[in-house]
């Protein structure tokens, strides 16, 4: 089984949107291109965040009020006020800098797709961008990974029948 890297398998021609895209189109653009997420860039052409197909379902969803616990006529909210805004910018955002995930995961050309592949898993995310330094080469997605594993299951030596 030859050993790949996230140079072997990335997507090159990377399709990026800024932080002032508008949210909807970049629904329009993860369903008709079929794709998980795009990395944002700002303005210098930097790595800036990355949206994907989960943070625009997280938006859909309904605004959680806080749990609030009363005890002797005090009222506690079980949520702090930053968590709060950062909740109302989501599901209310019109723009992907309000939606889009900011710490973002990123592997370089030589990681190996063993390594890209645990990251997702245990992460918990589809797409990874790959850096050159802090310049955008790459995107590995899932559906990358899935051909790289056909790819060496179909051409792996057989193992020989025992006669």
């Amino acid at each position: 089984m030859t050993m790949l890297n996230a140079s072997d398998i990335m997507t090159t021609e990377v399709i990026t949107v800024t932080p002032d895209t508008p949210v909807l189109e970049v629904a329009d653009i993860l369903f008709k291109k079929r794709i998980n997420g795009v990395p944002v860039l700002d303005k210098d052409g930097k790595l800036y965040g990355i949206v994907s197909q989960s943070d625009l379902i997280d938006q859909a969803r309904k605004l959680h009020i806080p749990t609030v616990l009363t005890i002797l006529d005090a009222v506690i909210i079980l949520k702090t006020e930053k968590q709060m805004e950062r909740e109302i910018r989501r599901v209310s955002g019109s723009k992907v800098s309000d939606i889009c995930t900011r710490k973002v995961i990123t592997v370089k050309e030589d990681t190996p797709v063993e390594e890209i592949a645990t990251i997702m898993s245990t992460k918990r995310i589809h797409s990874i961008p790959v850096m050159d330094g802090d310049r955008l080469v790459g995107i590995v997605g899932k559906s990358d990974i899935l051909r790289a594993l056909s790819r060496d299951l179909f051409f792996a030596p057989q193992p020989k029948p025992h006669v």
